[in-house]
């Protein structure tokens, strides 16, 4: 492994000497309602250094879905601040005591320590990262893409000028901003990082996931199954998987793959395509399984106006992330179910159903860490429940169904009492 000036047991082991400031809440509060201020108010300086990241990519080969991502908007930079300025004003107690199962011991909730966010372009990510971690008690180390080194650089200087404002230790972040010094592998691999956060490409994602020597909770995007019951409304579906298309830049929980009942007439569905490939989607379908009694294969074209193409197996584990949709028929609940435990990512899927019972069915049978009945998985960042502001969705099947939120960065810690 190549050598650098950089230490980075060194520098963790600075960062983990500082997290005992965060033991106040009022402190916590104090630093989150300042670094929201600063984020808001210095709006044009971030604005400024996030161009030149975007002159700098045409030059890097940089996808068009990462500048994407790359790129910042006021609303964005405002949104981060607004989430900053909200978490400042929950509070948290510390700690945090339940009774237990007798009078010997009972329950408190933790800070990790040291969480370290993982991630490519999304500028506005590391902000945020730190609000959730800041009000849970944790320091941050943040590791992000080359692709956004400006934007990234500057917003983190104004977090830890806004620590220090405080009377805050700024070790409480650390940005490692070059590759040179530690790369993302070496960063997971840590054994003084209690938690990794990797956000990005699936490709990344589970390069982080795989690799990481710890604890980990990969952020998943796309890749979400909806099915299609028949029972379900056509209209229905249709806004399930537009909603879910739209929000943050990255749409999370994006409707990728779309399991149909086989009773579904082929005019029905024709006509949902028809109205999706108008809002810009492309339709791809695969032949069903011969105990089917109808194939997708063939519909569309003709005098439908409807363009399809055909799938090919390995897209049925994979996120498009882009506005592709792929169909496939199955001949009742139980299947759908299973396919979908098999190939989904596992973070968000979905029914469209009038079925009270077969809602329940899907609902038990389903492994997603969340499961949406009749409602789009749309995802939203600045949820309009401050304990659902989340940085993404994991596949992590905790109390918060999926959520990268405030939940997972503290541990449940049972303390026991002798008589």
């Amino acid at each position: 492994m190549a050598m650098s000036s950089f230490d980075l047991k060194t520098a963790l082991a600075a960062v983990r000497q500082s997290v005992d400031q965060l033991n106040s809440s009022d402190r916590c509060s104090k630093a989150l309602e300042r670094m929201g201020e600063a984020i808001a108010r210095r709006q044009d300086d971030i604005l400024e250094a996030n161009t030149l990241d975007l002159e700098l990519s045409r030059d890097m080969a940089v996808p068009d879905m990462v500048v994407d991502w790359l790129k910042l908007t006021p609303e964005r930079v405002q949104t981060a601040a607004s989430i900053l300025r909200r978490l400042s004003a929950v509070g948290t107690a510390f700690p945090g005591a339940d009774v237990g199962d007798s009078d010997n011991d009972y329950y408190r909730t933790c800070p990790l320590g040291i969480v370290g966010f993982i991630y490519e372009a999304f500028p506005d990510l590391g902000a945020i990262a730190a609000g959730l971690c800041i009000r849970t008690g944790n320091a941050l180390v943040l590791k992000g893409g080359g692709e956004a080194s400006h934007s990234n650089q500057i917003v983190a200087d104004i977090l830890r000028q806004s620590l220090e404002d405080v009377d805050l230790d700024p070790n409480l972040i650390l940005p490692i901003t070059s590759t040179a010094e530690i790369s993302r592998v070496e960063l997971a691999q840590s054994p003084d990082i209690d938690l990794i956060i990797p956000h990005g490409r699936p490709s990344l994602v589970e390069q982080i996931a795989q690799k990481a020597s710890g604890r980990v909770i990969p952020s998943r995007i796309g890749n979400c199954y909806l099915y299609w019951a028949a029972t379900g409304n056509i209209e229905r579906v249709y806004q399930m998987i537009i909603e879910s298309h739209t929000g943050s830049p990255d749409a999370v929980n994006r409707i990728e793959k779309i399991l149909i009942h086989e009773s579904h007439t082929e005019n029905t569905i024709t006509r949902l395509w028809s109205r999706l490939q108008a809002a810009g989607f492309a339709i791809r379908v695969t032949r069903i399984p011969s105990e089917a009694t109808t194939s997708l294969e063939g519909y569309g074209g003709g005098n439908t106006g409807v363009t399809v193409e055909a799938t090919k197996p390995p897209e049925w584990n994979k996120a498009y992330l882009k506005r592709t949709l792929a169909f496939r028929a199955v001949k009742d609940t139980a299947a759908a179910i299973a396919w979908i435990n098999t190939h989904s990512s596992g973070h968000a899927d979905s029914i469209a159903t009038a079925d009270y019972a077969e809602s329940r069915q899907f609902m038990l049978g389903c492994h997603s860490a969340s499961v949406y009945i009749n409602a789009s998985p749309q995802f939203v960042r600045n949820a309009k429940r401050t304990g659902e502001i989340a940085l993404g969705v994991s596949d992590y099947k905790g109390t918060t169904g999926g959520l990268i939120s405030v939940a997972v960065m503290r541990e449940r810690q049972r303390i026991f009492h002798g008589n």
